[in-house]
């Protein structure tokens, strides 16, 4: 299996260039609640965990490349929930916390392990070893 490519990941590059694409050209003309509240939402995992997996890998805090792991998603979803959804709204007067951002990060978050994972999760060989 080949190793992870953390920004050089495909999923990672085309969720970068969704989140621009959004934010400066859809958002600003396309008048959608989905793509207006909770579409960047979705891309959060996709877009910031290669980033951090990156830079713990750099740090020796991960100690392979292989895709993200179902732990290191689930983690990250939680951290980032808590931290964007709880503590934020505690601590800046104007910001909301919104439990729809919360789906919008699994759905983003379950999407992206699923296709990081293809191979090992959907192959000839992985369904002959069950």
């Amino acid at each position: 299996m080949k190793p992870f490519e953390y920004l050089g990941d495909r999923l990672f590059l085309a969720g970068c260039c969704l989140y621009a694409l959004n934010r400066w050209i859809l958002k600003p003309h396309v008048h959608s609640a989905f793509l207006h509240d909770h579409f960047n939402d979705v891309l959060l995992i996709p877009c910031a965990l290669p980033v951090v997996l990156w830079f713990q890998r750099l740090g020796k805090l991960r100690s392979h490349d292989a895709a993200p792991t179902a732990g290191e998603i689930c983690f990250h979803l939680v951290v980032w929930s808590l931290l964007f959804e709880w503590l934020r709204p505690h601590l800046i007067r104007h910001a909301v916390g919104d439990p729809w951002d919360v789906v919008a990060y699994i759905g983003g978050g379950l999407l992206a392990g699923l296709w990081w994972n293809r191979q090992r999760l959907f192959s000839p060989v992985a369904a002959d070893g069950l």
